[in-house]
């Protein structure tokens, strides 16, 4: 009895450790982005102002279909429905790249431009 009691709590140490080592959502690295286009519906464009991200990730140049504008490392925002309200277009703020699976969430299908390449943030607090 003993032996079968000793058995479940090795078990359910081991279980809780290895879901410990799987939450990792973010990468340690930071960045410093700017909301450049702030399209309808959460189409929003960011480019990265700070920081050394893997250029495979972003789009290296891209011009803005409607305003003709032009931007420098940039990609989509790929998950809306966790950006904060509080950032504008214009606005500058840091974040890293989340990896974590995202939450489903209602996002209106109206088109405005967007670079090709997207990228899922977690906006940090400084």
């Amino acid at each position: 009895m003993r032996s079968i009691y000793l058995f479940h709590i090795l078990s359910a140490i081991l279980l809780f450790k290895s879901g410990c080592n799987e939450k990792k959502q973010t990468s340690s690295l930071e960045y410093k982005g700017r909301l450049e286009a702030a399209g309808l519906c959460m189409n929003y464009t960011i480019s990265v102002i700070e920081g050394k991200i893997d250029t495979s990730k972003i789009v290296a140049q891209w011009t803005d279909e409607v305003t003709k504008k032009q931007y420098s490392q940039v990609f989509k925002l790929g998950n809306p429905c966790s950006f904060p309200d509080k950032i504008k277009q214009g606005d500058e703020f840091y974040f890293q790249i989340d990896t974590a699976k995202q939450a489903d969430c209602a996002v209106c299908m109206a088109y405005y431009p967007t670079p090709s390449k997207s990228l899922n943030i977690k906006v940090i607090n400084k």
